[in-house]
């Protein structure tokens, strides 16, 4: 699988996400992005091997903005080998939408093709991620009235993404000039977690796949991000959850808590040390 970190801070975020990435970095270890938000603005570097060896100085210093997303990769579909799977991923319209993702999608093909004959939609890649970043990018667009975003188009394409979508998969993504937008499957298969942090009374958000990260970047734990549920910050700090899913049922892999996951770590309230 993969580890997956979104951040929504007071204050620039690379190193908190490169910090983070080092505590996820036993998730994966072939390839380590990470995107941030400057504005309308995003700075991306990716790259394939170990976070420490992809981040170099001069990289971190072109990561600017109060907010971002980081991936480590352990590829379970596509090529370890192939660079351009490295994640996160990234489209254009609308807004511009960046989508890092844990899981794996179990009709990968039959939306593929649904991408290419409905929605006009290029795969460049062999990676489900970028076919799940398109589903909801596509259905973003079809939500959207103007030139403005709003909270339910956001929850709406998410519920559209449950009913498209099969499979496992955790989800960090952000939506140029608006804000980051977390969701986890209707059974909650793979891992995602939330906590905060108070910076000059105003509350920082940061998700993540294991709670080590949070502990160790100084953020209390929240709670776990729900099965089917979304939860939407917005660059301003703004918070708002939504069940979207109409059936959910906690059903979380086996593999997280006797492979995947940090002893130390908390999963869906449950000590993967005990």
């Amino acid at each position: 699988m993969c580890g997956i970190l979104g951040v929504v801070g007071q204050t620039p975020v690379n190193q908190l996400l490169y910090d983070g990435l080092q505590l996820l970095q036993h998730r994966g270890q072939d390839a380590a992005g990470i995107v941030t938000a400057n504005g309308k603005t995003f700075h991306m570097h990716k790259g394939s091997g170990l976070v420490r060896d992809v981040f170099r100085t001069r990289n971190m210093r072109s990561l600017q903005g109060n907010a971002g997303i980081g991936h480590v990769r352990y590829p379970t579909a596509g090529s370890a080998s192939c660079l351009a799977e490295a994640q996160p991923f990234y489209v254009n319209s609308p807004f511009g939408i960046v989508l890092a993702h844990n899981g794996n999608l179990t009709n990968t093909d039959e939306l593929k093709s649904d991408m290419y004959r409905n929605d006009l939609r290029h795969i460049n890649t062999n990676s489900d991620s970028e076919v799940l970043l398109n589903v909801f990018a596509h259905e973003i667009a079809a939500r959207v009235e103007g030139a403005s975003l709003t909270a339910d188009a956001v929850f709406g394409a998410v519920e559209a993404v449950h009913r498209r979508v099969k499979g496992a998969y955790a989800v960090v993504a952000m939506i140029a000039g608006y804000g980051l937008v977390a969701f986890r499957d209707p059974h909650g298969i793979r891992p995602l977690i939330m906590g905060c942090n108070e910076v000059d009374n105003r509350t920082e958000y940061m998700f993540a796949s294991e709670s080590v990260a949070l502990d160790c970047s100084g953020f209390k734990v929240l709670r776990d991000v729900l099965p089917g549920e979304c939860v939407y910050v917005r660059f301003d700090g703004e918070m708002q959850s939504r069940g979207c899913a109409e059936k959910t049922q906690l059903a979380p892999c086996l593999f997280e808590y006797v492979y995947f996951a940090r002893p130390d770590s908390v999963i869906d309230g449950v000590s993967v040390y005990q």
